[in-house]
């Protein structure tokens, strides 16, 4: 199967536009259009509904989407492989999740960097359900979640556990409802915990999965919301942001998770 074929499906999916994706992948519209019809004509099957508005799946393309992103993963795996940067001997890849790269996984990629300047680190961003895919196949080593990962050739250890605390743009005392409050989303534990102590109906009308946005959002626009105490320190320290006395305080644990095959090349996985 063309490889640029599965690629181009992935782009006009992503961008919902052939223009758009012609445009990302540098190459003539028509040629999108070729490499679409030699996929489907491969597949024996339409992937995808093109009009002049844009691109949607069909369910046959829903069906392939999935197995279209592992072929273009592990291609892209194979390649730096087989192309590893000069003095690397080896490659390490690593699945990190959406929020927990600020202050918490680029710290440590860059200790384990200098502590092994033969391994060659990729990054992939990915919840839980894309981690456990791609370690099952292979494709990446570890992957660092707000759970842990369960399965026969998967190890797991609790990797960190760090306070999340509420600031807000402006001082103020605890309340009961801040209106411009910002939930973001620290994992499942940090939801049923962020429940239990909040108890009322009101409901944020603004939602972030990565700290880091929220933390973008409060400095541009105003509100409150809880943040690791790592990320908003800086803040704090510089009185951009303040710290809510009285409010729950919840701990935000991180686990790390590895194929044991790996453990082999990469005996620090297991701590």
């Amino acid at each position: 199967m063309n490889i640029a074929a599965i690629q181009t499906f992935l782009a006009v999916y992503r961008c919902g536009n052939l223009n758009r994706a012609a445009e990302e992948l540098n190459v003539t519209q028509s040629a999108v259009t070729a490499r679409l019809d030699a996929l489907e004509a491969q597949l024996g099957a339409r992937v995808l509904i093109r009009s002049r508005k844009g691109a949607e799946l069909t369910k046959a393309g829903f069906a392939f989407l999935k197995q279209a992103e592992l072929i273009w993963q592990s291609w892209e795996v194979a390649r730096a492989r087989v192309s590893l940067p000069r003095g690397m001997s080896r490659l390490c890849s690593l699945v990190v999740g959406p929020g927990l790269w600020q202050g918490l996984a680029a710290p440590w990629v860059a200790d384990l960097r200098a502590a092994h300047p033969g391994t060659a680190f990729e990054i992939w961003s990915g919840l839980a359900s894309d981690a456990a895919r791609w370690l099952q196949s292979g494709l990446s080593d570890a992957a660092l979640l707000p759970e842990p990962l369960s399965g026969g050739d998967l190890g797991t250890r609790l990797f960190a556990s760090e306070r999340l605390i509420q600031v807000a743009s402006q001082p103020r005392d605890t309340c009961d409802w801040d209106p411009d409050y910002v939930f973001v989303d620290s994992g499942p534990g940090f939801r049923a915990r962020h429940t239990e102590a909040w108890t009322q109906d009101n409901t944020a009308n603004l939602s972030f999965n990565t700290p880091s946005r929220a933390l973008a959002h409060l400095i541009d626009h105003g509100g409150s919301a809880y943040l690791p105490e790592a990320l908003a320190r800086p803040y704090l320290d510089r009185r951009t942001l303040f710290e809510i006395p009285g409010s729950p305080e919840f701990q935000r644990q991180t686990h790390l998770s590895w194929r044991k095959p790996s453990v082999e090349l990469f005996p620090w996985l297991t701590g």
